[in-house]
Order: structure tokens, then C-alpha cells, then sequence
């Protein structure tokens, strides 16, 4: 996505938590671009994150919630408690402190998109991976009423971004996962989808150009 964004004129701010690929990713698309170290899961490096980009680079007109882990596949009752609570500190949490601490001042700009990455399994179900539908379930939840809350000032809105080709897809499907798209692919399409998102589409459950 980072690539299709900055082809589209976009300045991009990011966050992730391996070291490795931040450095790639600083390499390639430096200032007025940022990417920096950030946990979803830690409420204090979320606040952190959100107010180095706002100081730095600005409010954003467009804030993309996508991080996620899943469980390897298992029945729910062989899922053990710090599992299931991983993924939701990072998939239903992290998404919610990324919106407390950005709402605040694309609310006070009042204008601004914030899509926050749901699933095929936020709105059907699957074995094996109830602790992912669970939290995917959520988010949609979370973003119609936090779009409520808003009234539209900021439009907020969950998206299925359809099955892309990822190594987590991997972790579910194995080689199947080759049939999909892979993420390059996949942002081709979704990217100016995603631009063209706005006040009109706020509570929306929207799903990506497949």
C-alpha cells in the first residue's frame, strides 16, 4: 500500500514492530515520509506513534487500522488463555487506542476517513479460528458505533480487504493461499478505492475491490 500511496502524491506515515523491515521501508521512502516502532498492543506506543506523526507530519486525512495476528489452526478449547488474549490486544485493542489517539484531532480539524481492517470472518465463520472471528466481529461492531459517536465528522467505517496471499493467510490456508492475490496485486486496486473514501461512507461496512 505504502507504494501505490506515495504514487498517488500521498505523504505516508507508518508503524510496525520488526526492525528489519522498518529500515527497508525508512530506505526506500524517506522524509516527508515516517515510519517508526510501534506495539497496537501498548496503549503508551500507540499515544507515542500518534503524536510523532502529528507533530511531524500532520492530522491524517486517511488512517488505516490493519494490524492483526491469528491463531494456528485449532479447536477453541485447545486455544490457551495468553493466545486468545494476544489477539485481542492487538486486533480489537490496538485498533481502539490507534482511534483514541487520533480521533481527537481529525475531530477537531473535522474532516477525515478512518478504515479499520475487518475479514470475510468479521461477517461469516469459520473452525478453527473462532479467537480471529471473534475479534473481527468486533471491529465491525467497534466501527459502527464509534461512526455513530462521530457523526460523521469523521467518517469511520470496517472493511473486508477479501483474501489476499500473506504469510498469514498461509498460517490458515497453507499452499492454497497461492490462488489468491498477493498483497502487491491486491493494493493496485484497493489503494484508490481506499482514496476515494469520505464523509458519505461513514458506518458503512465496505468491502475491497476484488
Amino acid at each position: 500500500m505504502v507504494e501505490e500511496f506515495v504514487s498517488a502524491g500521498w505523504t505516508v506515515a507508518g508503524c510496525g514492530r520488526d526492525p528489519n523491515k522498518l529500515s527497508s521501508i525508512r530506505a526506500t521512502w524517506r522524509a516527508p515520509h515516517l515510519f517508526e516502532a510501534c506495539d497496537v498492543a501498548n496503549d503508551s506506543s500507540v499515544r507515542d506513534f500518534a503524536d510523532k506523526v502529528i507533530a511531524e507530519v500532520g492530522v491524517p486525512n486517511l488512517l488505516l487500522n490493519n494490524a492483526a495476528i491469528i491463531n494456528p489452526n485449532n479447536a477453541f478449547w485447545d486455544i490457551d488463555a495468553k493466545a486468545f488474549s494476544d489477539i485481542v490486544d492487538i486486533n480489537i485493542k490496538g485498533t481502539a487506542s490507534m482511534m483514541r489517539a487520533f480521533l481527537p484531532a481529525m475531530l477537531k480539524r473535522g474532516s477525515g476517513v478512518i478504515v479499520n481492517f475487518s475479514s470475510g470472518w468479521g461477517r461469516s465463520t469459520a473452525a478453527e479460528v473462532a479467537p480471529y472471528c471473534a475479534t473481527k466481529w468486533a471491529i465491525e461492531g467497534l466501527s459502527q458505533a464509534v461512526a455513530q459517536d462521530t457523526r460523521g465528522r469523521v467518517a469511520v467505517m470496517a472493511m473486508n480487504p477479501g483474501i489476499i496471499d500473506t504469510d498469514m493467510l498461509r498460517s490458515t490456508f497453507g499452499e492454497d493461499a497461492g490462488h489468491y492475490p498477493d498483497a502487491q496485486r491486491w493494493a493496485q486496486k484497493a489503494v484508490p478505492f481506499l482514496i476515494n473514501l469520505g464523509a458519505k461512507d461513514n458506518g458503512r461496512t465496505i468491502t475491497a475491490p476484488g
